[in-house]
């Protein structure tokens, strides 16, 4: 078993620098971020792609909240191609149906789909009183979560899918242990993505992360800007445009803030030790696949490893009344990991090589 004291998971330094490589990208542009997937794991890529025109895989998202789950996983998208890759949020999920059951047939068509496919021991409208709060004392069961996930997976077809938030619960490893063959994956591979992330990058991500309002896309006004910045001239302030290619606000949406993320970390504080505890159980695992993902890096070790530009900078903004624009400050940052080691913080784009390349390992591809 691995010691639960220890503060730091250890993982190994995934060394995305090539011998020699002079070129640069600007990981928050969406076409420099193409440029730099296929010069750093061009040939994975590839591999890849040939894989899911006719494969899937099942890859469970290891981490602790606000690890950079959903990101990796879009970002492997943008990187591979969404066509046959779909990203499931066991969060989303549940939120989705909390919506259906205002529209009476939307309700109709659930209580149908659990009649026929729920297994277990809570009556179906006792499970929408849980699911709408009026039931504060259950727990979703396992069972239900795995009924609504099934639901999902047979909306998108037949895809490789990334399942965020399972599992949750201590209860739930058993199930995710064969989720394959619950899901009707029989044959395809499964492999468990686990994300080691200092708690220092957590509560800064949390307190100054944004979403899009239209497409949901994440991002951070702090450590991961997009390429167009506007100004809020009565609030004073700066704020990221959103630059997803296939999002309707492209190029216009402002990007928002959630209400609660000021408070940072300890708002989340037992959740993230819950999910640290899952992770540390299923690293010794036997039997499945893991793909090990490391957000930061030594400052020791740096030089040797990644490129400068892969490196998470820290933005500041001001306004620059004679020139009417933003004036954007590039400022280095260094955190400590949960070992205390000074550390570079990597930026997404960096880690999804890591994902990528793993991927293609743990497929044989």
């Amino acid at each position: 078993m691995n010691d639960t004291n220890k503060k730091g998971l250890s993982f190994p330094v995934f060394k995305t620098k090539i011998a020699g490589d002079t070129l640069k990208f600007s990981l928050e542009d969406p076409v420099e971020r193409r440029k730099y997937f296929d010069h750093k794991a061009g040939p994975e890529i590839e591999k890849l792609r040939e894989y899911l025109r006719t494969g899937t895989f099942v890859g469970f998202l290891l981490g602790k909240k606000n690890s950079g789950k959903g990101t990796y996983s879009k970002l492997f998208m943008e990187a591979v191609g969404k066509e046959h890759v779909a990203h499931i949020s066991v969060g989303d999920i549940v939120r989705s149906v909390h919506g259906d059951l205002g529209d009476e047939q939307k309700k109709k068509d659930l209580i149908v789909f659990l009649t026929a496919r729920y297994r277990g021991f809570i009556p179906v409208d006792q499970i929408f009183d849980i699911i709408e709060g009026r039931d504060t004392k259950t727990l979703l069961p396992t069972e239900v979560i795995l009924a609504l996930v099934e639901r999902e997976i047979s909306r998108l077809g037949r895809k490789a899918v990334f399942v965020d938030g399972f599992p949750r619960e201590m209860s739930q490893i058993s199930a995710a242990l064969y989720f394959r063959s619950i899901m009707g994956y029989r044959d395809d591979p499964d492999f468990f993505a686990f994300i080691d992330v200092p708690n220092t990058v957590i509560d800064e991500r949390i307190k100054t992360r944004v979403i899009c309002p239209i497409c949901n896309t994440p991002r951070n006004i702090r450590l991961l800007r997009t390429k167009e910045i506007g100004y809020d001239q009565d609030k004073k302030e700066a704020f990221l445009i959103c630059d997803t290619p296939t999002c309707a606000g492209f190029g216009t949406a402002r990007m928002v803030s959630k209400e609660g993320d000021e408070l940072g970390i300890e708002a989340i504080r037992d959740r993230i030790e819950a999910d640290d505890k899952i992770m540390r159980i299923l690293l010794d695992l036997q039997g499945a696949p893991k793909v090990l993902l490391r957000n930061c890096v030594p400052v020791t070790e740096a030089t040797d490893a990644i490129d400068e530009y892969e490196m998470t900078p820290g933005y500041r903004y001001e306004w620059n009344d004679a020139d009417k624009k933003v004036d954007v400050i590039e400022e280095p940052w260094v955190i400590n990991d949960d070992d205390g080691v000074p550390s570079y913080s990597l930026l997404p784009a960096a880690v999804v090589v890591s994902f990528i390349k793993q991927i293609v390992s743990v497929l044989g591809l």
